[in-house]
């Protein structure tokens, strides 16, 4: 093959072999150098400018021990008649050369990118066979970080036909399918899928209480959890949060698995990458991409499972419906619900489908950024179908996942703040000048009168997040432990002020 990397001299672009010096002949003496380019010629073949033992020789060689490898001789799977590309993932046996992704740095000068790389590490090995719950043949892929390497238990559904082209997904996707799981979860005829989050080794798994409770309908439903490398564990639930839609389950005589990693969700931004892994429509290890949509937002979903606080203002107008949706695994709809719950979210477009509830958004490093919960609908969906991905997709942020599960496991619930003052959407009061929550009446003795709010006040932030009606400043709440301290800002006759208020504790029942 021609190796055009070495500098050559102007003028020397259509040189070619001698074939005399090939015969034994010798060499002619050099001539003076033509002024007139010679015309190219197609009878002789181009010449290599670089020895194969030179060209070799840039290559890194294999690594120690590693056993010659044949590009493109990946077997076929059993009964298949042609081959089928590449796989790559875990070595099952013997030791294999690796191939690595470009890294973040490099000896030559590049321009700088603001897409943040990961390092990965492509191993090769055998197709293997369906494994328990996921069906037909996969392959695997291993992703690593600095100077330590690690290879997973198993293999992971991550298939890679062309290693030469792999892209930052395919290595994020490699990393975080390990520490997604699929939930099967059943009670008496009812039924539905969802995902699961891995949060340690020995089987804790984070998922959303509509997975684990098939929306509140059985407190006692038998689950099923399938690892992405085919083990298939039975679980039992640890403590559910229906305020906020957040389950924890264990996995009965689990080890090695393989636990997500934490990202900060206060440092996204705007338009940055999401990639959600889960199971829609019961199909395990799937990988969808898009950017943040949006940050701060705040949905109503009904909830069956959803706790009564007293304190819930918002009202439904007669004949509308909430656009958002709780979604299922294999089309099950969503139970009617006479409760709602708010929660803080970020909206996403990558696709989420029935099924992705409970599973992974994460970022290009592969770090979790949400737990998926909910879908948007297109027209509502309680007396029609189940409404699959129409771009508008929720993801609880990291920073309350990771609050809430672990109140959870220390505990057996999660706690959330309480104001103490029942609200309505500013906008709709006569005469509002701005948006935000209006107080609409505050709880002798509670939180928001101890702090000096009033009826009249107009909430218009907590802790610096933007407040625009009831909802959102319901989801900001109760997205704080109870006890936390919060920064209210508020307007009082056109003017702006602040209060540090210290909050209750929102009933569990």
């Amino acid at each position: 093959m021609s190796d055009n990397t070495d500098n050559r001299p102007a003028g020397d672009h259509n040189s070619h072999h001698d074939n005399s010096a090939a015969n034994g002949a010798v060499p002619a003496s050099p001539q003076p150098e033509s002024t007139t380019p010679a015309a190219p010629r197609y009878d002789v073949p181009p010449v290599p400018t670089r020895s194969p033992a030179s060209a070799a020789a840039a290559w890194p060689p294999p690594a120690a021990g590693a056993a010659p490898q044949h590009p493109g001789s990946a077997s076929a799977p059993s009964g298949a008649t042609t081959p089928t590309g590449q796989a790559f993932g875990p070595a099952a046996t013997d030791a294999h050369p690796t191939l690595a992704m470009p890294s973040s740095t490099s000896t030559a000068p590049r321009k700088k990118s603001s897409v943040p790389r990961v390092a990965a590490l492509l191993v090769a090995a055998a197709l293997v066979g369906g494994g328990a719950g996921l069906g037909g043949a996969y392959a695997g892929l291993n992703l690593w970080g600095g100077s330590n390497t690690s290879a997973a238990s198993g293999p992971s559904a991550i298939t890679v036909n062309n290693p030469d082209s792999v892209n930052n997904t395919s290595a994020v996707a490699a990393k975080v399918v390990p520490s997604v799981v699929t939930i099967s979860a059943t009670a008496g005829q009812s039924g539905g899928t969802g995902s699961g989050v891995v949060l340690s080794q020995d089987g804790y798994v984070l998922t959303n209480t509509h997975v684990a409770t098939l929306d509140g309908q059985s407190g006692s439903a038998k689950i099923s959890v399938t690892t992405s490398d085919g083990k298939v564990y039975s679980a039992k639930v640890v403590g559910t949060d229906p305020t906020y839609d957040l389950a924890v389950i264990k996995l009965d005589n689990a080890s090695g698995l393989t636990p997500i990693e934490w990202a900060d969700s206060s440092k996204l931004n705007v338009g940055d990458n999401a990639i959600a892994i889960g199971a829609p429509l019961d199909l395990p290890n799937t990988v969808t991409t898009g950017i943040v949509s949006a940050l701060n937002r705040s949905i109503q979903v009904a909830s069956s499972a959803a706790p009564s606080d007293g304190t819930d203002q918002q009202q439904q107008e007669p004949g509308q419906e909430s656009p958002f949706r709780f979604d299922f695994g294999q089309g099950q709809q969503q139970q009617s619900a006479n409760q709602t719950i708010k929660i803080a979210v970020i909206q996403t477009d990558a696709a989420i489908n029935p099924g992705n509830s409970g599973g992974a958004l994460v970022n290009n490093e592969g770090k979790l950024i949400g737990i998926n919960v909910a879908i948007a609908s297109a027209g509502g969906s309680s007396s029609g179908g189940q409404s699959g991905n129409i771009g508008v997709g929720f993801s609880i942020p990291s920073d309350i996942a990771k609050r809430i599960s672990q109140e959870i496991i220390d505990n057996g619930s999660a706690t959330h703040g309480l104001l103490g003052a029942s609200v309505q959407d500013a906008a709709s009061i006569q005469g509002a000048t701005t948006t935000g929550a209006y107080i609409a009446d505050v709880s002798s003795g509670g939180a928001a009168q101890a702090a000096g709010l009033q009826k009249g006040d107009v909430i218009t932030k907590v802790d610096g997040i933007p407040v625009t009606n009831s909802i959102d400043l319901t989801a900001q709440v109760r997205a704080l432990a109870a006890g936390s301290k919060a920064e209210i800002t508020y307007n009082r006759s056109g003017q702006e002020k602040t209060a540090e208020v210290t909050l209750g504790s929102m009933p569990t029942s």
